[in-house]
């Protein structure tokens, strides 16, 4: 956490509370700290809420079970052809004549037809699931991207606040040091226009919270106005770029996706194939015969009965082979998009981890700027209270010292920010 100037720290030798007040106070804090933390909601919390309640999530995960289940439909055989016939003449045979036929057929295709079929549902559904789990991780920065700047307005509201009461207490000395005779009216009147601004920027920032609250809570799917409990613990942490980099070919679900799906379009062209090749099929015919009357003979009006086996001839070529070449001209498409989406990935890497490190190394600058600051606000506060002059340099520079602490929130932000789209492209939660 960032030092910051107290009004105690100011004052020398002033004390603004009794010890057994301060004692009580701190007693007060923790107790009211220990049932807070008993409800308190992390950041972990709400991804893992928003990814149980999120519609787009939900819908992106049915399509995945949905997908599951043609698997079970394209490796199955096709439907038995029954026919039934008529004879309105019936024809005549020597045992009889024929009045109606009953066809059974049931068609085969070619041997590992079915399992080629299977295996390009099966592909298309692990294809599914990468881009419901692409979804996920899509949302949890999404919910990143919404929680971030909530951080950095409760951190600069009470960064104002703390300025404020800063000013309050510069406010009262200017006025002891103006009844003194030591300073003017001028340096009271100026510490109240500071405060009005801030009061201002206090305000804005508090009407600011009502969209983004709103935006947060839409992606977890609840209620726009829902209380939002925000982590004041961030730090910043130096991360290795060989470790994320690895990960973008081997874990991005984008890249896992698309691999699945060329998978499939190989097997389908396989299914191309093999539909170029007959097809098998065996059944019956059941012939109803009528018995003679004009003679008595052996086998007088016995049914027919008679096993098929039938075969197609795939003798118009064109169709199939056009189907092979259009599946072996997909996964070549698919191959372009593989290494295009790669190359965009690894782009967003770049430009993503360039800014997580152009956030660490300002940290570090705003960091040694706000000591030196807060340094030379001593020093020039000191001589004030001793000379009552340079009233004006000691608001300005407390005014410095605010730019640089809100400049660190800002800064602060934006690094985890970085972070999460580094998270979200190399699939590391």
């Amino acid at each position: 956490m960032r030092n910051k100037i107290e009004p105690f720290s100011i004052f020398s030798g002033t004390k603004w509370l009794g010890s057994k007040k301060i004692i009580s106070g701190i007693l007060i804090s923790i107790f009211y700290l220990l049932i807070a933390s008993c409800h308190a909601q992390t950041l972990k919390d709400y991804l893992l809420e928003a990814a149980e309640n999120n519609p787009s999530v939900k819908a992106s995960y049915t399509e995945f079970e949905a997908s599951l289940k043609r698997a079970s439909q394209v490796n199955a055989l096709p439907d038995p052809n029954l026919s039934f016939g008529y004879f309105i003449s019936p024809i005549e045979t020597r045992v009889g004549a024929q009045q109606a036929k009953f066809s059974l057929t049931q068609m085969f295709p070619w041997f590992g037809t079915l399992k080629a079929k299977e295996k390009v549902a099966t592909w298309q559904a692990e294809a599914k699931y990468q881009v419901f789990l692409n979804d996920k991780n899509q949302l949890f920065y999404q919910v990143k991207q919404a929680y971030y700047p909530l951080y950095e307005v409760h951190d600069i509201i009470n960064l104002q606040k703390r300025d404020l009461e800063i000013l309050e207490s510069f406010k009262q000395l200017a006025t002891i040091s103006f009844a003194n005779g030591k300073g003017t009216m001028t340096n009271v009147l100026r510490v109240d226009i500071m405060m009005d601004d801030i009061i201002t920027d206090i305000q804005l920032l508090e009407d600011k919270l009502d969209p983004l609250t709103t935006a947060f809570n839409r992606l977890l799917n609840r209620p726009d106005n829902s209380i939002i409990q925000i982590d004041d613990s961030l730090r910043m942490e130096v991360f290795q770029l060989d470790f994320f980099k690895d990960s973008i070919s081997s874990k991005n679900p984008k890249i896992k996706a698309l691999e699945k799906t060329l998978a499939s379009l190989k097997a389908q062209e396989t299914v191309a194939q093999k539909s170029g090749l007959p097809q098998l099929g065996v059944g019956l015919d059941y012939a109803f015969i009528g018995e003679r009357t004009d003679m008595n003979i052996a086998d007088n009006g016995k049914n027919a009965f008679m096993p098929m086996v039938t075969m197609s001839i795939p003798i118009f070529r064109k169709k199939h082979k056009s189907a092979v070449e259009e599946s072996q001209m997909l996964q070549m498409a698919m191959e372009y998009k593989i290494e295009g989406m790669e190359n965009q990935l690894i782009t967003q890497f770049e430009k993503a981890y360039y800014e997580a490190e152009k956030a660490l190394q300002l940290d570090s600058l705003y960091e040694k700027q706000r000591k030196k600051t807060e340094q030379v606000l001593r020093l020039l506060y000191t001589a004030y209270s001793n000379s009552g002059r340079d009233f004006e340099e000691v608001l300005r520079m407390q005014q410095q010292l605010l730019k640089y602490q809100m400049a660190q929130a800002t800064v602060k932000v934006k690094y985890f920010i970085a972070l999460a789209q580094l998270e979200y492209i190399t699939a590391d939660e």
